[in-house]
């Protein structure tokens, strides 16, 4: 026994000073993003919200985010873990496209923005792809008494591009997008 205590406890020191250097690496790192790794809180008419966290707008003159399997909550972030072969998650899929496509009239032909019908792996995803957005343009400009266009161009300015114009999708954060939005419609 007295041969595998030293060589443990040599292993474990060198795991326990590679892994606190990996830590301290990836707080450094975070500390150079634009955030300095924290969450962004945006403060709207005394109310405050996370930017980087996926919310539940279930009203129609809201802009509609991915759905979440956790139910938006960030304490328990995750997915729901069924194969796209699942019967289950097919039957829910189909749910929500036939959902997405009753609250959104006018738009039963026009193929339905996957992220709008699937939740992300965390369940908490802030963004939407511009189309995404756009698909919802119809029924937000209705509810909200604005035209097509001026809508459309609530979204166009807060679609953000992909990272150096190259890496990553387009996106948009629907909490940004809606506050924009409720910006606009209390303008006279």
């Amino acid at each position: 026994m007295k041969n595998y205590i030293l060589p443990a406890a040599k292993l474990t020191f060198v795991m326990a000073v590679l892994v606190g250097i990996y830590l301290l690496f990836v707080y450094a790192g975070s500390k150079v993003l634009p955030t300095n790794g924290n969450t962004e809180i945006i403060t709207y008419k005394g109310q405050k919200f996370y930017r980087n966290v996926g919310q539940e707008f279930k009203s129609p003159k809201y802009f509609h985010g991915r759905p979440s399997s956790v139910n938006y909550k960030a304490d328990g972030s995750g997915a729901s873990n069924k194969a796209p072969s699942n019967k289950e998650y097919l039957d829910i899929v189909q749910k929500r496209i036939d959902t997405l496509k009753m609250q959104n009239p006018g738009m039963e032909n026009t193929k339905v923005p996957v992220e709008l019908i699937t939740a992300s792996g965390s369940g908490l995803d802030p963004d939407i792809s511009p189309e995404g957005a756009l698909y919802q343009v119809k029924r937000i400009a209705k509810v909200r008494n604005l035209s097509e266009e001026q809508v459309k161009e609530v979204v166009a300015k807060n679609t953000t591009p992909p990272v150096l114009h190259l890496l990553g999708p387009a996106k948009v954060n629907v909490l940004e997008l809606n506050l924009a939005l409720d910006k606009i419609s209390t303008r006279p």
